[in-house]
């Protein structure tokens, strides 16, 4: 009991995903989630949150259903009560605050946000909580902050969480925090951070209560794939030996890296809808940034393309994306105008001509704006010290 491994597992974030895919999803993932969301909810006598998903048009109200929900919930109330009762009576410190722990995660279980969080921060306070017991219950109101997706809470708890983390914190649940601020990384489209913490806790990861290892890579890769040289994802994504065990789950965002890596673009733009459609879609984290992501990495598709060229004719760049020369003629033309792509269209001709940034003239120059601070500021010293 005292390891956290049963405080972790609840509210079971899967639901909550399900819920987004109710609706997001495509037909056949809705009815699918529906079906598992319905399952959830009678296994964890979740009468709260059955209750919020009627209010919010998920479910149609079935009376019988929440009458069986509550007796249900109701009995386990007054189990861990009596528990608890027990504990104070016949046990220690210890026992006692893990049966109040256990409580909290009841509230959590079947949907009672607020009374859950009470409870949990009850226990906190408490001048006998271990520091275990303390990360507990923070990754048990952290799990409630993602179960809800609300940022104020989930932000406030990963810095609690880092704050007890270093007074002692096991390897776990050290390793367990840096999964989760991964996947809140990308939730906030900080690709950088995400990318960084993914190679870092990739073959360590052991947090199955946050999402499955197939989901983990794919958000973690899909993050790489946004910020990583070419190079780098080939070597630490691609044959990374974890990533390459769960492939075979997320084959979309396999072909889009591995076309990506290879140059084969019309391939790729196949596999990029394919990983809008299949994940972007229906991540709860990814999904305000569906748009960016895809917009990120068709540029970088064509700056990959345009950087083995002087110049080629627009007809060959559609036909290596396998799409039509007025598509590419409005894409390259928008990237073009925002300074994200460095070159020039000639319309008439039907011509992309490559025009790079000369990055050394660049470097020449700050060198020489900086060298003309540092003198400025040298004249200035020196006159101070000479008066």
């Amino acid at each position: 009991m005292a390891d956290g491994a049963i405080f972790a597992k609840k509210p079971e974030l899967a639901l909550a995903q399900h819920k987004f895919a109710v609706f997001n999803g495509t037909p056949e993932q809705r009815t699918e989630a529906l079906q598992k969301l319905s399952d959830g909810i009678k296994q964890d006598k979740m009468v709260d949150f059955y209750a919020q998903l009627v209010n919010e048009g998920v479910f149609e109200n079935d009376a019988a259903l929440a009458k069986e929900l509550e007796a249900g919930s109701t009995a386990q109330l007054a189990e861990l009560d009596k528990n608890y009762a027990e504990a104070k009576e016949e046990h220690g410190d210890l026992e006692q605050n893990e049966s109040s722990i256990h409580r909290a995660v009841f509230f959590a279980q079947i949907g009672a946000e607020d009374r859950a969080h009470a409870a949990y921060e009850e226990v906190l306070q408490r001048p006998t909580t271990t520091l275990n017991q303390k990360l507990d219950i923070v990754f048990g109101k952290l799990r409630l902050g993602l179960f809800a997706y609300n940022p104020q809470i989930i932000q406030k708890e990963i810095e609690r969480a880092h704050e007890l983390v270093n007074k002692g914190g096991d390897w776990d649940r050290r390793n367990r925090l840096k999964a989760i601020e991964c996947i809140w990384h990308c939730s906030q489209r900080q690709f950088k951070e995400a990318s960084d913490l993914f190679i870092e806790c990739l073959s360590t990861f052991a947090s199955p209560e946050l999402m499955s290892m197939a989901e983990f890579v794919c958000h973690g890769a899909l993050a790489c794939a946004v910020v990583m040289t070419r190079a780098d994802i080939k070597k630490k994504v691609l044959d990374a030996p974890e990533v390459v065990e769960v492939m075979g789950a997320i084959p979309a965002v396999e072909r889009m890296l591995r076309s990506l890596y290879e140059c084969n673009y019309a391939s790729f733009f196949v596999a990029l809808a394919d990983v809008e459609t299949q994940h972007l879609r229906v991540s709860r984290y990814l999904f305000a940034h569906r748009r960016y992501f895809t917009r990120e990495m068709r540029i970088r598709a064509y700056a990959q393309l345009l950087e083995s060229y002087l110049s080629l004719t627009l007809k060959s760049m559609a036909e290596s994306f396998g799409v039509s020369q007025e598509f590419i003629d409005s894409e390259l033309s928008r990237f073009v105008a925002a300074g994200r792509l460095h070159c020039v269209i000639d319309k008439v001709g039907g011509i992309v001509v490559t025009n790079r940034p000369d990055t050394k003239n660049a470097q020449y120059q700050r060198t020489v704006k900086q060298g003309d601070l540092l003198l400025n500021r040298i004249q200035k010293l020196a006159g101070i010290v000479s008066m």
